[in-house]
């Protein structure tokens, strides 16, 4: 075993990855409760049920996606590299693709499905890392940090912090109730335990909240913390039983499929190259052994799919993983059995309300915008498709038109500023496809 992970060569030990492995999981088990309840669309009332996904099954989905990505990666790629469906994937996939275009929740697998499989023949035949390096890496950032200003305003929507104002679009809820106090202590809480380093922040300051909530009698108090696991049957295979539908392939879908593409692109690449760097194993300006981290990453989305989840992706949480100590892929083989242990656990979610939810959201747009940093601003025709992708994704309440927009600004900001030479032809054909998608919705 330490001979197959190279321990002596990495400079670790059983105990150092089982630590890492331990705060991976910490770090990211928040996906466990809040990506249920994204994709059951629990903060939105009012809703006829076919249009929310059964809470159960999605937390069976999140945990065995995680579980098989995590361990494809810790013992094909050999990272300390964890997966878990993707914050801003879910959110697209709900708030987006589900509840704002009215696509069924079955049609929307189909199209993480296909975008799974898709990745798989492009990891295959090495054209995802060719595509990936054609997106400008500016614009890589921009998308990350939309997505956080995205998520962030997800949470405080969802735990009123911020309500809807007829007179100006939004303004700030109501701070005597006692729901909004407890999503503001969640805040406060979860900021000091980050401040001060703490692994697993997000996720102790979500169990600080919720205790909170259940002594102060706004949140239920769960008659037990460990039970049988929750059936998978209301989402699995759903995503094959939209192919039978003739609605399914349309230019909405198409658009949809793209998306869940280009975002995944986004968050795997930096993912991976940012943990690499931070854990020395960058050979060369190059990520060694990156088709196989690849192929993890796809067969983890085609398995969410199928099971019942948004797009599975790289978390950047790894890192914490790594600053604990981790080195090998024997780390992410720990995180990927915590994953499968907490399937047991499903009767916790109870007491998970969008109060305790909302500060882990929050906290989690404050590291997507971490990017912001490396964008140049002072190059106004990178300044402009940047900007405009970071700003419409809050505004529009919707990924995709953040993107759209961006990528449509960039060939024509570049093209005036004679930097032709600069734009790589897989720009121009994305540059069409979304002017496509906004002649389509109009």
């Amino acid at each position: 075993m330490k001979k197959y992970f190279q321990f002596e060569e990495l400079g670790t030990s059983y105990r150092r990855e089982m630590i890492g492995g331990l705060t991976t999981f910490l770090a990211m088990a928040y996906i466990l409760v809040v990506n249920p309840l994204v994709l059951s669309l629990a903060d939105v009332p009012g809703l006829p049920d076919e249009m929310r996904m059964d809470m159960g099954a999605v937390f069976v989905a999140t945990a065995i996606s995680a579980a098989i990505g995590t361990l494809i990666m810790g013992l094909l790629a050999k990272y300390p590299i964890a997966l878990a469906p993707g914050m801003g994937l879910n959110a697209f996939f709900a708030y987006t693709v589900v509840l704002t275009m009215g696509i069924p929740w079955q049609h929307a697998l189909g199209g993480v499905l296909i975008s799974g499989l898709v990745f798989i023949l492009l990891t295959l035949t090495g054209i995802r890392e060719k595509i990936i390096n054609a997106i400008p890496t500016e614009l890589k950032y921009a998308v990350s940090a939309g997505i956080g200003l995205f998520i962030t305003f997800v949470g405080a929507q969802s735990a009123e912090i911020i309500i809807n104002d007829d007179a100006v679009l939004v303004g700030l809820g109501d701070f005597s109730d006692g729901g909004v106090l407890l999503a503001i202590f969640g805040i406060i809480i979860t900021v000091i335990l980050m401040t001060k380093g703490i692994n697993g922040g997000i996720f102790i300051g979500m169990v600080i909240t919720a205790i909170v909530g259940m002594v102060a009698g706004l949140i239920a108090i769960p008659d037990k913390v460990v039970g049988a696991i929750p059936s998978v049957a209301p989402t699995f295979g759903a995503a094959f039983k939209a192919f039978g539908d003739s609605s399914f392939f349309s230019t909405q879908m198409l658009v949809v499929v793209l998306t869940f593409l280009f975002v995944d692109f986004f968050d795997t690449a930096g993912t991976l190259v940012g943990v690499a760097n931070q854990a020395g194993l960058m050979k060369e300006n190059k990520l060694p052994r990156a088709g196989k981290a690849l192929f993890a990453d796809s067969c983890a989305t085609v398995a969410g799919a199928v099971f019942g989840t948004s797009t599975t992706t790289s978390y950047v949480e790894s890192s914490s993983g790594v600053a604990a100590g981790a080195r090998t892929g024997f780390a992410s083989v720990v995180t990927a059995l915590l994953f499968l242990l907490s399937l047991f656990f499903f009767p916790v979610l109870s007491v998970i309300t969008s109060a305790v939810t909302a500060p882990a959201l929050i906290i989690v747009g404050v590291l997507m915008v971490a990017s912001l940093g490396k964008i140049d601003w002072t190059k106004f025709e990178i300044a402009v498709p940047a900007f405009l992708i970071i700003l419409a994704m809050p505004l529009t309440y919707s990924i995709a038109t953040g993107i759209a927009i961006g990528f449509i600004f960039y060939p024509i900001t570049m093209l005036v500023k004679g930097r032709k030479k600069e734009i790589h032809p897989i720009m121009y054909l994305l540059f069409v496809i979304f002017v496509l998608y906004f002649i389509f919705l109009k």
